[in-house]
């Protein structure tokens, strides 16, 4: 891919660099040709893994990213800023302040003062339980009209008001900025996400070996047993629409990233059964009382907007997502 990088700038911080989607877009910039700076915690974990392939000019501790950018930004680029507490579950709302609004935001100032082009991770987690669409709307009454479920959904909601809420009034962005409103994403390199990896990660061994797949009743009456409708969005497609950003500079807004073709998990479930050359046995179970009231049945990704702007790669069908995937974890020692 084309770089467009401008006086020498050759290098692209990817935060969040070790994790799922980081890990996933630190190997592809990489390859690209960019020196690849990556900021993430590693922990005793076998995180590290992720980036075993990967070719990195350096590794730095995301509190000192301001710091290395201070010293460093008139080599850099792009920030892709894909840290966060991604944990819909988790219950400590000021850590998810500090991680997911402060350090965005943080990065935003540095990137607008500095001439840094900035691509961010917001979430589909945004449009809460989807009262006002899926809709990569942009203009500030809309984003007020949404009610995130959790409070990661609050915390990526209230950075993309706040973006937008500097784009609106004039004051000074970067001169590309992109915040990605991911969808359901799976894919290699995710085993150390725990109990918030993808269904597929979940069930895959239980398919291989041969056992029967659980999965929840449905208690909406529109909605068969497994039914519920997700769109499902393999990362390499996540990290095919980061790099035609990072190639395109002149395109700034935000924008869903999903297929814009809602699955159930029974087809999920089903494709995972077929890539291994099974027969699907599923049976399903009583959701839990905890999550029922504020459980999702349909999510999907209105794609028009980035079409509109030109992207046009198609995305992969969730069978052949899916068959790329088991085909990983069969080959891998790795769980992700």
């Amino acid at each position: 891919m084309t770089l467009p990088a401008r006086d020498g700038r050759d290098t692209i911080l990817v935060t969040g660099g070790a994790g799922f989607i980081g890990s996933n877009m630190a190997r592809a910039l990489a390859a690209d040709g960019w020196r690849v700076v990556v900021a993430d915690w590693f922990g005793t974990g076998g995180k590290w893994k992720n980036l075993v392939d990967v070719g990195l000019d350096d590794i730095i501790r995301p509190e000192t990213t301001l710091g290395w950018l201070a010293a460093n930004h008139r080599r850099v680029e792009v920030i892709v800023h894909l840290g966060a507490i991604s944990a819909t579950t988790e219950p400590d709302v000021d850590l998810i302040v500090e991680r997911n609004i402060r350090a965005t935001l943080d990065l935003w100032a540095f990137a607008a003062e500095n001439d840094l082009r900035l691509i961010y991770a917001s979430s589909a987690a945004t449009y809460g339980g989807g009262e006002a669409g899926f809709i990569d709307e942009q203009h500030a009454d809309y984003l007020a009209r949404l009610r995130p479920l959790n409070a990661y959904g609050w915390s990526k909601l209230a950075t993309d008001r706040r973006i937008m809420s500097d784009v609106g009034a004039g004051r000074p962005t970067p001169p590309q900025w992109a915040g990605m409103k991911f969808f359901n994403v799976y894919g290699p390199h995710e085993a150390h996400k725990d109990d918030m990896r993808s269904v597929i990660h979940k069930i895959y061994p239980i398919a291989a070996a041969g056992e029967t797949v659980s999965l929840f009743r449905s208690h909406d009456p529109d909605y068969e047993d497994g039914g519920q409708l997700r769109d499902f969005v393999h990362v390499d497609d996540c990290v095919a629409v980061m790099r035609w950003l990072v190639a395109s500079p002149s395109i700034s807004g935000i924008f869903n990233v999903g297929t814009g073709q809602a699955r159930s998990f029974a087809d999920l479930a089903r494709a995972v059964f077929a890539a291994l050359g099974q027969e699907p046995k599923i049976a399903y179970v009583d959701m839990p009382e905890r999550i029922r009231k504020g459980y999702q049945y349909f999510t999907e990704a209105d794609m028009s907007k980035l079409r509109a702007r030109g992207y046009n790669a198609d995305f992969l069908s969730l069978e052949e997502g899916v068959r790329r995937y088991v085909d990983f974890l069969r080959a891998t020692d790795d769980a992700g």
